[in-house]
This record gives structure tokens, sequence and C-alpha cells, in this order.
């Protein structure tokens, strides 16, 4: 059973009405452009015929001919190409009319300024930083943040610039992260940054997605790419760990030990192999724990006289 992961209370300013993306009104770019080509057609006619007749006719197709030429200028500026993965933010003399998200060629209000913004997925790796941790070690600590924008309205009206409000916000919540909890455990049940990488990760993406919300931006995933121990205490942190497992060794060898120790006296007794008082129990006892706990290896020592002499 996976762990519930709980959103971060994360205080942020935002947009009391934030803008909300909606699909801009277009046309068929394929189907403006057939138009645009009879009205050619039709201003290459208006000139000939300007210049077969004369007078007042003559004026009539000339001025024709003219208002179709501008007419086409201004169509012309009216077509947008939509390529796979990016999306367009129209806006009419400052509001928001809307985004087109249709690949292909597209026609719009001629007078509309169209915005290109990048819907395809980004990774951003954080800067390598130096925190210190929920127990005041100094770590450090980077991640890489795979990321996408949701909201077109939002990405492009709610922030000044997108694409560095999520690095500085992606590197606001790895320092927050990496203080809010210790690096090692050190035998304890807390969550630590090294031995729950998994859920460190989940609450990152979580605080992250807060953080960046304003911005219509979505966090698809985070990874911690650098975890480790400032240089200056790397050292004394390795020689604290090479000493915890010694111990946890030693433990694991007279544990084991003892048990054959045990199980070697039991095999003797129930087999009637030979009959030991307490002292040579004692005395086998120390022997075997000497033999099976020793990191070198024992010389075999001859006993020609009793154990009591």
């Amino acid at each position: 059973m996976s762990a519930q992961v709980q959103v971060p209370d994360v205080t942020l300013y935002s947009p009391s009405q934030p803008m909300r993306e909606r699909t801009a009104w277009y046309i068929s770019g394929p189907l403006m452009l057939v138009v645009n080509l009879i009205l050619v057609a039709v201003t290459v006619v208006a000139f000939w015929q300007s210049a077969v007749h004369g007078g007042a006719v003559k004026g009539v197709f000339t001025t024709v001919a003219i208002v179709l030429i501008v007419v086409i200028s201004f169509a012309l500026r009216g077509f947008t190409v939509v390529a796979p993965g990016r999306a367009h933010v129209v806006q009419l003399f400052g509001k928001y009319k809307g985004t087109i998200r249709e690949p292909g060629m597209q026609w719009v209000n001629p007078f509309t300024n169209r915005v290109p913004v990048s819907t395809r997925i980004r990774n951003l790796e954080s800067a390598q930083a130096k925190v210190n941790d929920a127990d005041g070690n100094p770590i450090e600590i980077a991640a890489v943040v795979v990321w996408q924008v949701q909201d077109t309205a939002q990405a492009t009206f709610s922030v000044d610039d997108y694409v560095k409000f999520v690095a500085i916000q992606a590197e606001t919540a790895v320092r927050h992260i990496a203080s809010s909890y210790p690096y090692d455990s050190r035998g304890t049940d807390a969550m630590s940054l090294r031995e729950n990488a998994d859920e460190i990760t989940q609450k990152l993406s979580a605080e992250l997605t807060v953080r960046v919300a304003a911005a219509g931006v979505h966090v698809i995933e985070t990874r911690l790419t650098r975890l480790s121990y400032a240089p200056e205490i790397a050292q004394a942190m390795l020689r604290q760990q090479q000493a915890s497992a010694v111990v946890g060794a030693r433990a694991k060898i007279v544990e084991g030990a003892v048990g054959m120790v045990k199980m070697a006296l039991e095999r003797l007794d129930e087999e009637n192999v030979v009959e030991l008082d307490e002292e040579r129990k004692a005395a086998m006892v120390s022997n075997l724990l000497v033999v099976l706990c020793s990191e070198q290896a024992t010389q075999q020592v001859v006993n020609t006289g009793s154990l009591y002499s």
C-alpha cells in the first residue's frame, strides 16, 4: 500500500481572478488561401479592365483593384502556422481573445497579435544548492523537473516569464524540502532524504505543483539528481557511517556466534557425547566465541593436561 502524500502548506500570491485559457476564433487556413487567390484573380481582371476602358469606367476598375490589394494585404497578415507542440495566444488591442492549439495553417483576425507558446514537455535541472538539512548538517542537493505548459493564458499573462518563474520556484522547493528532513535517519523511523527518496520526490512534486500553479504549468515528475554531504563534513560523516556499519556487523557476528554455541551445547547434551560441568561449559563457550568472533585465524593449542592443572 502506497503512502498518501499530503500537499504541503505553501502560501503563494496568485491573481484573484486568474486568466483561463479558451479557444480563439479562427478559420481554416487553406480555405482562406483559396479565397485570397480568387481575390488576386479579381484584382488582375480589374487592372486589365481599367487598362481597356477609359473615362469613369477606368476610374471605377482602378479603385476596385486598389481596394482589393489593400484587402489582400490585410488578409495575408491573418495567416498563422501552428506547429505541433506549440500554441498561439491571440490578443486584440491588448485583450486576450483565446488560444489556437490546432496544428496547421489557420487564419485569424489580421488585426490581432499572436504570441507563440511552447506546450512541449521540458526538462529543468536545478542548480546544485548547498542547504542545511533538518539536523543542521550542510548538504549538496539538486533535482530535475519535468514540466509542461497546461494553460497558455496563465503562462502568458499571470507571470512575467514563466520559464524563469518555474526555474526559481523549483530551486525554492528543493531548498525547502532539503531543510525539512534529515539526510540520514540514523537508525530511527524518521523520514530521511537518503533512505526515503521516493517519498521525498513525491513531496517535492506536490509542493512544486502548488508553487507553479499560478503560471498554468503542470509538473509531470521530479527526481533528485544529487544528494551528498558538503565537502567540509563528508569525511567525518563517512567515518561515522563506517563506525555504524562496523558496530552493526559485530552485532550480527556475536548474535550468530551465540546461536552456534547454544546449538553445539544442545547437541552435545542430546547425544551424550561428553558430560560438561558449568566450569567446562564456560571454558568451551569462551573458546568458541573467540574462534567465531575473531577477525584473524586462530591457532590451535593442544592441552596435554586437564582443565584444572
